[in-house]
């Protein structure tokens, strides 16, 4: 009996980091070092996570841009895909659109 609780103890955390069903923790972070947490699954897609993160800030998804490794996230990358460990921080930036062109004669 002795070794049943060892091994229990070790299969969890060893079953957690290859099962793709198994949640991680993400933390994203603001330009200005807000940071929220989620725990989502490793083949969830990333835009349930955006999606949830725009509507807890109150702003929109598309105002809003998600880096990872600085890399912009797409909608159809996972955890899983991108090779995320638990406790991986995702960068939030505010889109900036518009600029300032000279007309062309």
């Amino acid at each position: 009996m002795a070794d049943e609780p060892s091994n229990a103890s070790q299969g969890p955390n060893d079953v957690k980091s290859e099962d793709p069903h198994a949640p991680i923790n993400i933390k994203v972070i603001s330009a200005t070092g807000e940071e929220v947490f989620f725990k989502i699954k490793r083949n969830t897609k990333l835009s349930k996570l955006q999606g949830a993160y725009a509507n807890k800030v109150g702003r929109d998804v598309t105002s809003i841009r998600f880096l990872y490794d600085g890399s912009r996230i797409a909608d159809e990358d996972t955890p899983a895909s991108l090779d995320m460990e638990d406790n991986d921080t995702i960068d939030v930036m505010v889109e900036q659109v518009g600029g300032w062109a000279v007309p062309s004669p």
